[in-house]
């Protein structure tokens, strides 16, 4: 099973933290707060009272054998960047971070830490991308560079397959999965249309009417496929 650690619990640490757990996996989630460790005791597999600040404190989660560890904290910068640093001493592989602003951002990606998130902006990205094209559902950026979108497919996608469209070669996108309505009926005879994944789509699959389409691809490739999709909307 996959093992998490999150420093930090508040909005941010604590949805992570439970969302984890919810799924499945095993996560250790620490804060310096013993109200707010209370609060996620039996949400998570181990709930801990910790100064991140304290190297000893940190080495003894035995931390460095985790699948990856997600740094909470933001608003005490200083905090942040002390323990990020104890983190990279003591042999943490991955860490993902949550940042207050482009600055400390660029301090941890100095101290080595790989994935640094700014919720603010990732959510004020894909509300705008939202806003410019009523066909996008999400908009993930990845800490590759790439963009991950759910794009409702477009009425000139429709009836072709993905062969014919030939995402890939004209638009420089992968298709990663499609989710599509599927008619079901229940225990009680009930039809109902229910969302279903396509996880492994061939070049026969063909897009109907309805379609969502999971994209990846670098974000160039992605702003293009959202305005040139948008602007024949209009």
């Amino acid at each position: 099973m996959a093992k998490y650690a999150v420093i930090g619990l508040g909005r941010f640490g604590s949805t992570v933290a439970i969302t984890l757990a919810n799924n499945g996996l095993d996560v250790v989630a620490v804060d310096i707060d013993q109200d707010i460790v209370d609060t996620m005791t039996g949400k998570v597999g181990l709930a801990l009272r910790i100064d991140s600040t304290s190297e000893t404190a940190l080495r003894s989660l035995n931390l460095n054998e985790m699948d990856a560890v997600v740094l909470g904290i933001g608003s005490n910068i200083q905090e942040s960047i002390l323990t990020a640093a104890i983190l990279k001493k003591i042999g943490v592989g991955i860490i993902y971070a949550k940042v207050e602003n482009q600055l400390h951002g660029k301090i941890l990606e100095l101290i080595g830490v790989q994935h640094i998130l700014l919720p603010e902006e990732m959510v004020g990205t894909q509300l705008a991308n939202t806003l410019v094209s009523k066909n996008i559902l999400e908009y993930v950026n990845l800490s590759s560079g790439h963009i991950v979108i759910e794009l409702v497919a477009p009425l000139e996608f429709v009836g072709k397959t993905l062969a014919e469209l030939a995402l890939p070669t004209y638009w420089g996108l992968n298709v990663v999965a499609i989710k599509y309505n599927y008619l079901a009926v229940t225990e009680d005879g009930k039809n109902v249309i229910e969302k279903r994944l396509n996880d492994m789509p061939g070049a026969s699959d063909v897009v109907n009417e309805g379609d969502i389409l999971i994209l990846l691809g670098p974000k160039a490739k992605i702003d293009r496929i959202i305005y040139e999709t948008a602007t024949r909307q209009k």
